[in-house]
């Protein structure tokens, strides 16, 4: 779970506002509104290998697990806390796949 203490948002919040309007127009610019993945991609990489490199200076396999395991966990979180609602929703509006509730209802 992503929970930092307060003072610990403040100090991170208008670094990461700034890289957020950066990636923004940068992926504007380029026209194509999945742009900003790829960037997102990039800059999540980057700042987790550099992490690495200033705090370690080598990557060791207890750090690639690590990382990997933290990138799983803001996966899980995202889809958990933003798409599962979303799709909850959408079926509320659209209804479900029909073989959802035929295989529910089989248990």
């Amino acid at each position: 779970m992503p929970y930092i203490a307060p003072k610990a948002r403040t100090q991170f919040d208008p670094l990461i506002d700034a890289l957020a309007e950066r990636i923004v127009a940068e992926a504007s610019a380029d026209g194509n509104d999945a742009a900003f993945a790829g960037l997102l991609n990039y800059t999540c990489t980057r700042l987790a290998l550099q992490v690495v490199r200033l705090q370690f200076g080598k990557m060791r396999y207890w750090l690639i697990a690590l990382i990997t395991g933290t990138f799983q966990n803001v996966a899980q979180e995202f889809y958990r806390r933003v798409a599962v609602p979303y799709e909850e929703k959408q079926i509320g509006k659209n209804g479900d796949v029909d073989l959802y509730t035929a295989f529910a209802e089989e248990r």
